[in-house]
């Protein structure tokens, strides 16, 4: 992180700021900090470039950069795109080798036009990078007369000579017919899983699904817990929280999101799960069965994508790591939902479950128990009147995990408790004018200890808050949309501070304010 810092970079000045949104607005921008980049050699090579018109994969092939060597001390992927015009948000992907390295979707464009860019860092799959590769990405789209925006994209990877960090995987792995083999002496694997639901169905917005009973235009049955799940050889081997995304037309008003977008709507960020206490039955060199699911979806029905990538790091002074699972002890999984009917209508929610698994291996450095934890909850109340014409969602997801590590020497634990947060209501009134008011946060606490002393720690906090109103039902230019919308975005840890504050007003930014 960089060091701490404090600068207030001035915006548009009051008289600068429009009344209403007109043909052009400021182009998308985040908080969040960008991709620190090392002072050594670089080389870059172009994944993908190309125009989405359809649901057309751009194919092509990736070759290593020449001149940088075949190991790196980062790998930055960046992402360029522009669009104008009038098109949806739309979500995509890019692929190497059939390693899923982004999940992306797109802001909603101007007429005069916008350009938008996304960095991440993927130094963890330089195992795919080492060898020429297939490349596909996709951001499916129409173009028609109505919805005539292109989107015009470029995707490059820029890579750093030096030595890799001492927690590159060594091996990236992804499922081949639903099964997994990994290298026989594996001692460390981790499972990601880029879940979002997406589609325009009802599972695109699943924290405001109702049961059957209730009155509403998305019914899921039981309601709106979700669960991703993980199972080894079909047995429950993780369970986690997803990212209550939101893209940028979501909560029926894209005025909320033209400059700044919800947390994470731009950067997916994968489910992880340490699955390293089932390397002992992993490393027997045959193909084991992964499946990944949502629990809380309607039986049949489809919307959620759930791409695999496996990392795998590697024990080189074995050929064989042989171990055992120990414990696996799941919770029952509690889900209630209380509708209550009224001129306000009412949905309660409450969700949670716990997991423990535990595993050793026998290393070259001695025999390494790992044990993961995890406890999830959630808790929710949806209001809605008739029509729909008020509908409202106050939620909140944690997801805790404590993965302790015993060997030789002292344990080590690292505790990570995730927290996210969804506060907001939509109106439409008699005038047909439409207003939303939302906050969204998106948290995390990572501490690691060596026995009883804290070795890192880091505390993050990424909150969204908006408040934008336009007229429904007319053309744009009598939408007479206006919006006030801000990101703060907080990192603070043994590795540094940063704090950066978007706000912006009728697509105008107003401030950009960065302080430690």
């Amino acid at each position: 992180m960089p060091a701490s810092r404090s600068a207030d970079v001035p915006g548009a000045r009051s008289a600068d700021v429009p009344a209403e949104f007109g043909s052009d607005w400021h182009d998308p921008v985040t908080a969040a900090p960008p991709v620190e980049r090392p002072s050594a050699k670089s080389c870059e090579v172009t994944l993908a470039e190309a125009q989405f018109r359809d649901f057309t994969p751009y194919t092509g092939t990736y070759t290593p950069p020449p001149g940088c060597g075949d190991r790196w001390s980062k790998v930055v992927l960046r992402l360029e795109g522009k669009v104008k015009g009038r098109q949806f948000d739309r979500l995509g992907y890019v692929h190497v080798g059939g390693v899923e390295i982004l999940r992306t979707s797109t802001p909603e464009p101007s007429p005069d036009g916008i350009e938008w860019s996304v960095e991440t860092d993927v130094t963890r799959y330089s195992d795919t990078f080492r060898r020429s590769q297939d490349v596909e990405m996709l951001i499916g789209n129409v173009v028609d007369d109505t919805y005539t925006g292109v989107l015009d994209v470029k995707a490059t990877l820029t890579f750093y000579a030096g030595r890799p960090p001492a927690v590159t995987p060594d091996r990236v792995l992804t499922l081949k017919d639903g099964t997994l083999t990994t290298p026989r002496n594996s001692e460390r694997v981790i499972a990601e899983v880029y879940a979002t639901g997406s589609g325009g169905g009802c599972e695109e917005v699943w924290y405001l699904t109702v049961p059957d009973a209730a009155p509403y235009s998305c019914k899921a049955g039981d309601g709106p817990y979700r669960e991703v799940q993980i199972k080894v050889d079909g047995r429950l081997a993780g369970i986690a929280e997803p990212f209550p995304t939101v893209w940028t037309g979501g909560w029926s008003n894209p005025f909320l999101w033209y400059v700044i977008p919800a947390p994470r709507a731009f950067a997916v960020r994968p489910v992880e799960y340490d699955l390293t206490p089932f390397a002992g039955l992993l490393n027997d060199g045959r193909p084991h069965r992964i499946d990944v699911s949502v629990v809380g979806v309607p039986e049949g029905q489809t919307g959620w994508s759930l791409p695999v990538n496996v990392l795998v790091r590697q024990d080189a002074r074995r050929a064989h790591v042989s171990g055992a699972l120990v414990r696996a002890e799941a919770g029952d999984l509690a889900d209630s939902v209380t509708y209550t009917p009224g001129a306000q209508n009412r949905v309660d929610a409450t969700g949670r479950h716990r997991l423990t698994v535990a595993g050793y291996l026998d290393t070259s450095h001695g025999r390494v128990l790992t044990t993961v934890g995890r406890r999830l909850a959630n808790t929710s109340a949806h209001r809605w009147t008739e029509g729909e014409n008020t509908d409202g969602l106050e939620a909140t997801w944690t997801d805790d995990e404590v993965v302790t590590v015993d060997g030789p020497g002292p344990a080590t634990t690292t505790r990570t408790r995730r927290t996210y947060t969804m506060d907001g209501t939509t109106t439409l009134g008699a005038d047909d004018r439409l207003r939303t008011v939302l906050t969204l946060g998106d948290r995390a606490t990572v501490t690691e200890e060596s026995g009883v002393r804290t070795i890192t720690w880091s505390r993050f906090d990424d909150t969204y808050t908006g408040d934008a109103a336009y007229t429904t039902g007319v053309p744009r230019e009598q939408r007479h949309a206006v919006a006030t919308t801000s990101e703060r975005y907080r990192r603070h840890g043994s590795a540094g501070c940063y704090d950066r504050t978007l706000v912006t007003v009728q697509g105008t930014l107003t401030r950009d304010r960065a302080r430690c």
